[in-house]
């Protein structure tokens, strides 16, 4: 058994080698799933591309999200921090959704939500640390040409310097030199939360007489209906991991390309997503190196820790102030012990509840106890299953189980996830579990102590010290400095990022699609060549174009 953990231990290390040569790498993402799939021993749907992945990777256990729900969640995984950190955890700040985002707000728009305080709150773009980047900026700093495609949900627009494309035609393919190392992102959405009344009218692929029910929700036909659409959207959600694998084999990339699979969050029913129980937070999560590794691990993985891997990978030292740790490549950092996960504002519904999990027990520490672990969520309404079950509830026909989510809240929680794996029995009172509870609420402790917790001010009064006045900051104009042969830019404005572009032309119609470079280093530029820029930082409005002409 300890050679078997030692060899489990040891996989991957040859990547600390291939990093240096700048591996090719393929994030597959979907969306609103749990670890419901063949490899963790759940055939309900036929996922046959994802099948063969997985025989050729590594497979993760313990993989876990940070929030129940996409963009706080997101935002982690392009900044290597925890939302709470760099407030983003309340979900969701504004219209940065897809690709670009919305990019300004103009004037106080409500967002027709209050926080804790009651105080009314406005859309907003999240003003994270300035020393916090999109980690893909030391990527393309270092010739890797990144691509999203392309759903972005930071809780912030993402500035044009974090990717060389992202958009809906974003892909590896269109970088200009074959030999170039791209990092390339595809979202995949049919088997987000919305497709379970979307997909509505389309043919179950899965028979709801052979779906596994959660006990946690009525079994009838109405649940069993949804359920069997959401493993059809899975099926369907293989289709395009096919789709994604051709392609790469097609263009000779396959044994060139780490592959990662993983769902941003747990899955689309109720009491999972938006839920910091394992059904929201606990994701299936597998990795392809380009050596062969292959077997599964229970080493506990954090989406705060992908950021440092992906740059790991590619040979860079990971910046000291990401909170996460790499568990792949040159820099692979030591195994965790905990994870830990955050549940703050959902939609129209606050609350703040906090956690950790290790191996086997999950541990919650409610800070309003008196409200119902239920949110009454108008978006999760339109689920097919929901009228049906919340009229039991009215009826009084639910079980205890069921019942039991839609009351209020003991201030800690503890459950036994080997043996409860649905996180059921509370055993925060038992005296039995006395030595566990207090080993758990330790390590939440130490892991907040030296850590601001920026969910613990009203959201009203966070969005006022972002945005002073509630009035979105602009990022201070480029300055270009001609030192020599060379162009030097630089913002007043502290931790701005700034994009260029080289052109012939002195009107250039320019986008955010129009291919701008990340400015890293001082440029050369050709006599008679105009030079077009603009600086972002995140969460301001960024500048206006500026041309130079040299």
């Amino acid at each position: 058994m300890k050679a078997f953990i030692f060899i489990i231990c040891s996989l991957f290390i040859s990547f600390t080698s291939k990093a240096q040569e700048k591996p090719n790498v393929l994030w597959i993402v979907t969306e609103d799933i749990s670890p419901t799939l063949s490899m963790y021993g759940d055939s309900t749907a036929q996922t046959p591309n994802l099948d063969m992945l997985a025989r050729e990777s590594m497979v993760y256990d313990n993989a876990f999200a940070v929030v129940g729900v996409c963009a706080p969640t997101r935002s982690s995984i392009i900044t290597g921090m925890y939302p709470t950190t760099i407030g983003t955890m309340h979900m969701r700040t504004g219209q940065d959704v897809m690709s670009w985002g919305k990019r300004s707000y103009e004037g106080k728009e409500a967002l027709a939500r209050t926080d804790l305080d009651g105080n009314e709150i406005r859309q907003y773009a999240a003003v994270i640390p300035d020393y916090v980047k999109c980690y893909t900026e030391y990527l393309r700093a270092e010739g890797y040409f990144c691509t999203n495609n392309q759903k972005t949900d930071y809780q912030f627009a993402a500035p044009v310097t974090a990717w060389d494309e992202n958009n809906t035609k974003a892909h590896w393919g269109n970088r200009l030199d074959e030999k170039t190392p791209f990092f390339s992102v595809f979202n995949i959405g049919v088997t987000h939360e919305s497709r379970l009344w979307v997909n509505d009218d389309l043919p179950l692929t899965v028979n709801p007489k052979d779906v596994k029910v959660p006990p946690y929700l009525p079994d009838n036909e109405a649940t069993r209906k949804t359920v069997a659409r959401h493993y059809s959207n899975v099926e369907l959600m293989d289709k395009e991991v096919g789709n994604l694998i051709k392609q790469l084999k097609e263009d000779g990339l396959y044994d060139k390309t780490i592959i990662f699979f993983y769902s941003d969050h747990g899955g689309p029913l109720p009491r999972q997503k938006r839920e910091i129980y394992d059904s929201g937070l606990k994701v299936p999560f597998m990795v392809k190196g380009i050596t062969g590794e292959v077997g599964r691990t229970d080493r506990l993985i954090s989406f705060v820790d992908l950021a440092p891997t992906m740059l790991s990978l590619a040979g860079i030292k990971p910046p000291e102030y990401l909170e996460g740790k790499a568990f792949l490549g040159s820099y692979k950092a030591e195994n965790r012990n905990y994870v830990f996960g955050s549940s703050d504002r959902f939609d129209e519904y606050s609350d703040r509840i906090r956690a950790v999990r290790n191996k086997q027990y999950l541990y919650l520490r409610n800070d309003y106890p008196n409200l119902p672990k239920y949110k009454d969520v108008g978006y999760r309404k339109n689920i097919p299953m929901m009228p049906v079950f919340l009229k039991l509830k009215e009826m009084g026909k639910l079980n205890t189980i069921q019942q039991s989510w839609f009351e209020t809240k003991t201030e800690e929680e503890l459950y036994d996830c080997e043996n409860d794996p649905f996180n059921i029995h509370n055993l925060a009172e038992d005296h039995k579990y006395a030595t566990i509870l207090a080993e758990m609420r330790k390590a939440l402790e130490n892991h907040l102590e030296n850590r601001h917790d920026m969910g613990l001010q009203p959201e009203a009064q966070l969005i006022n010290n972002m945005w002073p006045n509630f009035q979105q900051p602009i990022t201070e104009q480029v300055e270009i400095k001609k030192i020599g042969a060379t162009i030097e830019l630089t913002s007043k404005t502290k931790g701005a990022s700034i994009a260029y572009i080289i052109s012939e032309n002195a009107n250039e119609k320019l986008d955010f699609n129009s291919g701008w470079k990340l400015y890293s280093k001082p440029l050369a530029l050709e006599y008679g060549k105009y030079l077009y820029s603009l600086a972002q930082r995140i969460g301001f409005k960024e500048t206006e174009i500026q041309v130079f002409k040299m």
